[in-house]
Order: C-alpha cells, then sequence, then structure tokens
C-alpha cells in the first residue's frame, strides 16, 4: 500500500483504495464455487478452503489496520484544527476545516462498522460452502 494512502490526505483516494481491497469478499460467491469441488471440477476442498480462509483474514486485516490508520491520522488532524480555532475562535475559515474533518472522521469510522458487515457475509458464505473441508481455529 502506497504510504500516501496510508496518511489519508485524500478521502476519495481512500475510498477506491478500500474499494479495491474489499473486491475478493464482493466475489466471495465466484471464488467459493472455484473452491469447492463439484462433479466436472476437482480441486483439493481442505487445501482451497483453507488458502482461501488465510487470504480473506489476510485481506480483513488488512483493511481493518487501513481504516484505523486513517481515523487516527484524521482524529489528529481534528486535535490540531481544534487547538488552532481555540486560539484563534473569529476564524471563520478554522470553523469550516474542522466541520469538514469531523465529517470525514465520522465517515471513516462507518466505514469500521461497514467493515464489520463485510466481515460476517463473508464468513456466512465461507461458512456454508467450506465448514465440511475446513474448520478455522
Amino acid at each position: 500500500m502506497p504510504s500516501a494512502i496510508m496518511e489519508c490526505p485524500d478521502f476519495s483516494e481512500f475510498q477506491d483504495a478500500l474499494k479495491a481491497m474489499r473486491k475478493p469478499h464482493d466475489l466471495i460467491i465466484n471464488t467459493i464455487n472455484t473452491v469447492v469441488p463439484t462433479d466436472s471440477f476437482h480441486v483439493d476442498p481442505v487445501e482451497s478452503c483453507k488458502k482461501l480462509y488465510e487470504n480473506l483474514e489476510t485481506g480483513n486485516k488488512q483493511r481493518e489496520d487501513f481504516i484505523k490508520n486513517c481515523i487516527t491520522v484524521t482524529a489528529e488532524r481534528v486535535r490540531k484544527i481544534k487547538e488552532q480555532r481555540d486560539n484563534n475562535a473569529d476564524d471563520i475559515q478554522l470553523s469550516k476545516q474542522l466541520r469538514t474533518e469531523q465529517t470525514a472522521l465520522r465517515v471513516l469510522q462507518v466505514e469500521l462498522t461497514v467493515e464489520d458487515l463485510i466481515r460476517q457475509r463473508t464468513a456466512k458464505v465461507f461458512n456454508e460452502r467450506c465448514r465440511k473441508y475446513y474448520k478455522p481455529l
């Protein structure tokens, strides 16, 4: 992940990066169909399900760290702007900038909730299709 994205300077870059990182979860049904064996398609289901689970968990951790990092960076920007505004209460630009950053912080916090829903959905699909082949610890 590029460090510019990790610093979260631009929210649209953050959204684009998060969208790309969530792609495997969006395609979980198709992916799981290639992992679970059928009459015409034979694979080692234990190894395939295990590898898929590990990939999903790695992606979960990366996205969670990415979002939490952006929350930390944005919260720090909010704190600094509040300090500046406290020292210069008449500055309208600082008040606008503070509201903008506070909104961005709330949106980032909502992304953690979205992330939890994505994990639940993916886990449900994974368990429905792979539970008889691989059970994570």
